[in-house]
């Protein structure tokens, strides 16, 4: 009996995860099934089902992401190590954010992050590193939980 039981509890778990869909049919009566709407239905809301991530990131990465998010200062004339930071960022698929400092404005906020006027200078949540060195900017990176690689596509290419 035992085993019965247990065995429902199993497979309605397994149902709950199964995709819903809601939306309103031509009529405007509202329709909740587990297929796919037609294609003309309105207002189609998915409930329920393994979510996916809409923006193609890795769980790690959104969360790294959220706690520590990354700002590249850069320059004009910064041109050969502004460059190798933007690609070992871009490699490890790290998203972040790039400040060309040009005003008077993005120089006074360079200068609170930095210490002073030094491009290129990450930042990674509240920590910083003026200069670029690898090193320095994996360990700021790792110590965030960034993954190490780019994730890959289904066809083997990284994003």
């Amino acid at each position: 009996m035992r085993y019965l039981l247990m065995l429902c509890l199993v497979l309605s778990g397994t149902s709950a995860l199964a995709e819903t869909y809601r939306w309103s049919d031509s009529a405007g009566k509202t329709v909740i099934s587990d297929s796919p709407p037609p294609g003309q239905a309105k207002g189609v809301v998915k409930v329920g089902g393994k979510p996916e991530p809409s923006d193609g990131m890795s769980f790690a990465t959104k969360r790294a992401t959220e706690a520590f998010p990354v700002t590249l200062y850069t320059s004009a004339d910064c041109v050969i190590e502004c460059k190798q930071a933007r690609d070992l960022l871009s490699g490890r698929g790290v998203p972040f954010s790039e400040k060309m400092v040009q005003s008077a404005a993005e120089i006074e906020e360079l200068k609170q992050v930095a210490g002073d006027l030094f491009v290129p200078t990450l930042k990674v949540g509240k920590q910083n590193f003026r200069g670029f060195e690898a090193g320095a900017y994996n360990n700021l990176l790792d110590l965030a939980g960034y993954p190490k690689s780019a994730a890959k596509t289904a066809s083997g290419e990284s994003k």
